[in-house]
């Protein structure tokens, strides 16, 4: 029985042990993977004429100049291109003059001036936010509303209520690397009120495309597509005219990073400034060689701490 006991004692501290070290083993393998946010999926908070899914941080407030030169070539203007340093200095320019805030991580509001007595209020909502580890999110969505708002005299509106047209935008974006960035744009645009005639609608449906790739640690090459679904072809309005509108949007541009700006110079097939106009009445025809000149500023600084 003295022999036993010392055996019995022995027994029970091995299988404590072995106890103890499976014990920790399996509360190592219970460890969580950290989530990781994914961040500057894009570098601004614009493409080059619609959004992207980034905002500034909390605190963050940017102003933003967006400039639409007239076309490069005119087969109208005739010796005139030159002289107008191909739509540069035709005296025929749109400019977006746009101020945002970001109160808090996911939501962001603002303002804008888009040109020819029209203004603009807008908010984007982040949903979703791209990240890695245990729950593993592969794609950041936001929703961006805008509301235009047209306050040129009009004797033919009577009710101020069809002076105001929408934008609502379901942004999706993905960052596959640290070089290549991808965004699909669904959008819908509201008319209150639509001109009498021929295929006219309230709503005008578009689908959106874009990318950045990362060149250098400040050089960035961007592209957006858009094609309008409807409301573009055989449009009869109001005073007898047949208008068709192009359904292709395409924009290519270069944007430089300088720490505290950002510049982006581009060229694409509208000379409009606001989404209002660009996916529901562009008339520039890509195949005719209708393109125009760009650029856009962006300065942001923090309101806050």
């Amino acid at each position: 029985m003295k022999k036993i006991l010392p055996l019995i004692i022995f027994s029970l501290a091995l299988f404590s042990q072995s106890f103890a070290q499976s014990d920790s083993t399996t509360s190592e393998a219970k460890v969580k993977p950290k989530q990781k946010i994914t961040k500057n999926v894009f570098a601004t908070s614009k493409l080059i004429n619609m959004q992207t899914t980034e905002m500034g941080a909390p605190g963050e407030f940017q102003f933003m100049i967006s400039h639409h030169f007239s076309q490069i070539y005119d087969k109208n203007a005739g010796s005139q291109v030159g002289a107008q340093l191909f739509g540069i200095n035709s005296g025929v320019a749109y400019t977006y003059l746009s101020f945002d805030y970001s109160p808090y991580r996911w939501i962001n509001i603002g303002v804008a001036a888009a040109g020819s007595s029209k203004y603009e209020g807008f908010t984007k909502i982040k949903i979703i936010r791209q990240q890695t580890g245990l729950h593993a999110i592969p794609v950041s969505v936001a929703l961006f509303s805008l509301v235009n708002v047209n306050t040129a005299p009009d004797k033919t509106i009577t009710f101020a209520g069809d002076r105001y047209n929408y934008v609502n935008q379901l942004l999706i974006s993905r960052k596959f690397n640290d070089r290549l960035s991808l965004q699909i744009i669904p959008s819908v645009v509201h008319f209150n009120k639509v001109p009498y005639g021929i295929n006219n609608d309230n709503e005008v449906y578009s689908v959106g495309f874009g990318g950045k790739y990362k060149i250098s640690d400040i050089v960035n090459l961007d592209f957006e597509y858009a094609r309008q679904l409807n409301m573009y072809e055989n449009i009869l309005t109001s005073t007898g005219n047949i208008i068709n509108y192009q359904p292709d949007l395409l924009s290519i541009g270069v944007e430089l990073n300088s720490g505290g700006h950002q510049f982006r110079f581009f060229v694409g097939n509208t000379t409009f400034s606001s989404n209002v106009d660009q996916l529901s009445r562009n008339s520039m025809n890509i195949a005719n060689g209708s393109l125009a000149f760009g650029f856009t500023i962006n300065r942001s600084t923090f309101l806050g701490k």
